[in-house]
């Protein structure tokens, strides 16, 4: 076996172990193999990656080989891939045997229509039910064969320090082709995989990794210059990031998170994209008593929850089969204690945008309606007109199939004038699945 070859088998046991995320896997195994090209990496990432988005219909195909589970995977794996014109053929990481050759053909030639859909579409039973509850069945395959497929890039042009054409025309002299996103103001989609960290833009602070779909959620708040926005669970601070190019440096930017170790990454990032009005919070719940001096003060919270991250399986293939039914009704639970939390720090007539990156009503609509039942004093607001008048246009002027909205009566995944919910689908938007719902808090009478 080649050199390349075992590095492929080594780390694609690890990520198959399921301990940790494959991404993480992935970066500190080539940290530890400074040896390894770019495009060998390339390679085993690929590799990897494809494995664990087909990971339950490759090991039904598997069954009838013989060898190690993973190498019989990754063969499979890179046979489809070449096939389909991907990596180069001509240097595959593994050298087929010819004991191999037959056994490889057989069940490369297989069409996956042939078994159930939670196999077809390597989703776990629970998934795949979910899926097909909250959406009904044809868009659940939909979404599910869109699942399948590698994301692409996106980036958010970064206002504090360019414009879309210079930043475009900039993208192009690091040979770097990106070109204005539709449906999303501000965001480019770049054509492959390149070098961005080593463009000159992205070090300069002049455009950010940002899926379109989430800078649509930042584009919901539309803060205007001077107010005061709260990014509840900011993370490492893509949306936060965002919001306070949108205010253009003023106003005040409180960016919270449980995680002290994700606000850290933020500092390094408002430095270079130039933010100056962000201010990170580390608190230790949602309940933490420094968030009493933002009580009735913010004019907009924007809550990105915790969720399974159902609409990110795209990038993080491995995700799937780390969360269970169990997790899930953990995390409602979660979502409802954050939000209602989360709302406590609105101002009277303030806006409140709950956001998760999932495509289950679990946590998304049933989330939203429970909050509707325990705060009457909150105004849902429509979508549709706020996506109209921010000019967004994916999620929107859709029609909606019967059982889009599963049992919960709303007039399902489309957008239109008078949708109450934005649900963003992989399949039909082109970007991560995400979710939203706003209400506006009642004014003092």
């Amino acid at each position: 076996m080649s050199a390349l070859g075992q590095r492929l088998l080594d780390v694609l046991g690890l990520a198959l172990d399921g301990n940790r995320p494959a991404d993480l896997v992935l970066r500190d195994f080539f940290r530890a193999q400074p040896g390894l090209g770019r495009r060998d990496r390339g390679v085993i990432a690929e590799t990897v990656f494809d494995v664990l988005r087909h990971r339950r219909l490759y090991a039904n195909w598997a069954q009838s080989g013989v060898g190690p589970m993973p190498r019989r995977l990754a063969l499979i794996a890179q046979r489809r891939i070449a096939d389909a014109g991907g990596a180069p053929s001509g240097r595959p990481a593994l050298a087929v045997e010819p004991a191999e050759q037959p056994w490889l053909d057989r069940v490369c030639a297989l069409d996956p229509a042939a078994v159930a859909p939670p196999i077809r579409f390597s989703l776990p039973d629970w998934l795949w039910d979910a899926l097909r509850t909250t959406h009904g069945e044809a868009a659940a395959a939909s979404i599910a064969q869109a699942l399948l497929r590698p994301a692409p890039l996106d980036l958010r042009v970064n206002t504090l320090k360019t414009t879309m054409d210079e930043a475009v025309q900039a993208l192009a002299t690091d040979r770097i082709a990106a070109h204005p996103w539709p449906g999303v103001p501000g965001a480019l989609r770049v054509d492959g995989k390149p070098a961005l960290e080593r463009s000159r833009l992205f070090e300069s602070g002049g455009v950010e990794v940002q899926d379109a779909g989430s800078q649509s959620l930042a584009l919901l708040a539309s803060p205007r210059r001077g107010q005061t926005i709260v990014d509840f669970c900011a993370g490492a601070g893509g949306k936060t990031l965002a919001v306070a190019a949108l205010l253009k440096n003023s106003g005040q930017v409180y960016a919270c998170d449980v995680s002290a170790a994700r606000l850290s990454k933020l500092r390094p990032r408002l430095a270079r994209a130039g933010a100056t009005n962000v201010q990170p919070m580390a608190i230790d719940s949602e309940n933490d008593p420094k968030l009493v001096r933002l009580a009735g003060r913010a004019d907009v919270v924007l809550v990105d929850a915790p969720c399974s991250g159902s609409g990110t399986l795209r990038r993080n293939p491995d995700l799937k089969w780390r969360i269970d039914e169990a997790e899930i009704a953990r995390l409602q639970r979660t979502q409802a204690s954050i939000l209602g939390a989360a709302a406590r720090l609105v101002k009277p007539g303030g806006l409140l945008i709950y956001a998760t990156c999932s495509l289950l009503a679990a946590e998304n609509q049933q989330v939203a309606r429970n909050f509707d039942a325990t705060h009457p004093d909150w105004r849902p607001e429509p979508i549709g007109p706020m996506l109209e008048r921010l000019s967004i246009g994916i999620g929107r002027d859709r029609d909606a199939g019967p059982g889009d909205a599963g049992d919960l009566g709303e007039i399902g995944d489309s957008c239109g004038p008078g949708a109450r919910f934005l649900q963003l689908r992989p399949d039909r938007d082109d970007c991560d699945g995400f979710f939203a719902a706003c209400w506006t808090r009642a004014k003092i009478a």
